[in-house]
């Protein structure tokens, strides 16, 4: 089950640290936002370390789609509504700066990047792409509303970002993580003021950054109600008699949609996704769209992957809590991780560096967490707390539910999953589960 970006890279390896350490900044997780944060900070010639429970890019990262866009679905009409022109503006530029910024990288680095249109498609909904077209025209951005013959499907209409991209996300950390100082294999069991208990030893640290996807510390800042995790699929298609190539990236306006994108001659179709912890259409619900509308493709590889959805569709970077001062976080990227994790790293690099970001109160964590969907985490929550069960998430004690698709034990309540034995696949849950 491992992706197709796992096919063809061998990423840099590190050894896992032993003993004490001391380092201005701590930054814990090794995926792409962890590493772009410590890519940037050395550049700016900070003292870091950065530390990985296992390898670098196992989680997460290794399973994206791997389109770098600031166009997220519709989501701008709905943060005109909720948050103002300002921020909607400013949620735009952070992102279009981290199209650009992966752009500037990828220059001088074999990652197979390319430009290309984002899409968003509709199959019967074309009132929402006109009020998405009239949210951005009045932010200032200007984006095309056309209709497209790519898709097998007839769609109402598309909404198209110009000058998006997307690469190969492994090769890309290859390249840039090499020289960095980072330890894996490396599992942060504690954290008390300035000092991070591992394995092996401890890192003294002043500043800290939670690049841990799902923050893994509870007490501070609210995280575990103000996210949840929704699990998606891939499957990689290929057609032996004849190349194929789509001009565009597509997602559906829908929740529960198909996106699409190529990389070299294959098709990467996404989609089946739902709550982790629920049932939903899984490679299942792929395979049967691919029958019907590419009958003769043939499945290469699948793969899953989880996002934290955050309550009101932006994700949390900036300080960690209140009650944690020099301590930041990022996390809830909404399924748009490759371009949210440009702009955390380039936000939190500014913030440890102290120097003023003008998107720094767009993505302040300490918002408003009044949303409907906070109390839909917290009745999840409530139920799998009450729920009967041998079986319990050592997170914050959910019942935990078989996932016979993928053969893991799924927490409902905050997205933590285990294997068979017990082995902990996917976070916010630090450790095993107990025999």
């Amino acid at each position: 089950m491992d992706s197709i970006w796992t096919e063809s890279i061998k990423l840099p390896q590190f050894e896992s640290l032993e003993g004490s350490r001391e380092t201005e900044v701590l930054i814990i997780g090794g995926g792409m936002a962890g590493i772009l944060c410590a890519y940037f900070l050395q550049q700016e010639g900070v003292d870091y370390i950065l530390a990985e429970r296992d390898k670098i890019c196992s989680g997460i990262t290794k399973s994206t789609t791997a389109k770098i866009t600031s166009q997220h679905g519709l989501i701008y009409s709905k943060l005109l509504k909720s948050t103002g022109q300002e921020k909607t503006k400013r949620y735009l530029e952070a992102n279009q700066k981290a199209v650009e910024k992966y752009r500037e990288l990828c220059q001088n680095i074999d990652c197979d990047f390319e430009t290309k249109t984002a899409y968003v498609y509709s199959l019967n909904h074309r009132e929402k792409l006109e009020r998405e077209a009239d949210a951005l025209e009045k932010v200032g951005f200007h984006a095309s509303l056309v209709k497209t013959r790519e898709l097998p499907f007839d769609t109402v209409g598309v909404i198209g970002f110009e000058n998006q991209a997307q690469f190969h996300p492994l090769k890309f950390v290859s390249q840039i993580a090499g020289n960095l100082n980072i330890y894996e294999n490396t599992f942060i069991k504690e954290l008390s003021e300035h000092t991070a208990l591992t394995n092996k030893g401890n890192i003294a640290f002043k500043k800290l950054i939670f690049a841990t996807h799902f923050p893994m510390d509870n007490k501070h800042g609210m995280y575990f109600l103000k996210m949840y995790q929704h699990r998606s699929y891939a499957i990689a298609l290929e057609n032996p008699q004849k190349s194929y190539k789509l001009e565009g990236m597509y997602v559906d306006e829908a929740k529960n949609g198909m996106s699409f994108r190529n990389y070299k001659n294959f098709l990467l179709l996404g989609g089946g996704g739902h709550r982790t912890g629920k049932k939903g259409g899984n490679w299942q619900e792929l395979r049967e769209f691919a029958r019907q509308y590419y009958p003769d493709f043939i499945e290469k590889c699948n793969w899953a992957t989880q996002d934290c959805m955050t309550l009101d569709h932006i994700p949390y970077i900036g300080p960690y809590a209140k009650s944690m001062p020099q301590c930041y976080v990022a996390a809830g990227f909404n399924k748009w991780g490759m371009t949210s994790s440009m702009v955390a790293a380039m936000l939190l690099a500014d913030m440890v560096l102290e120097k003023e970001n003008p998107y720094a109160e767009v993505f302040c964590p300490d918002r408003s967490i009044w949303k409907p969907q906070l109390f839909l985490n917290s009745f999840e929550a409530a139920c799998n707390l009450l729920t009967i069960s041998k079986r319990r998430c050592p997170h914050l004690g959910c019942a935990l539910k078989w996932n016979h698709i993928e053969h893991s034990w799924d927490c409902p309540c905050h997205g933590s999953r285990f294997d068979e034995k017990g082995k902990l696949l996917d976070n916010p849950a630090n450790g095993n589960l107990k025999k």
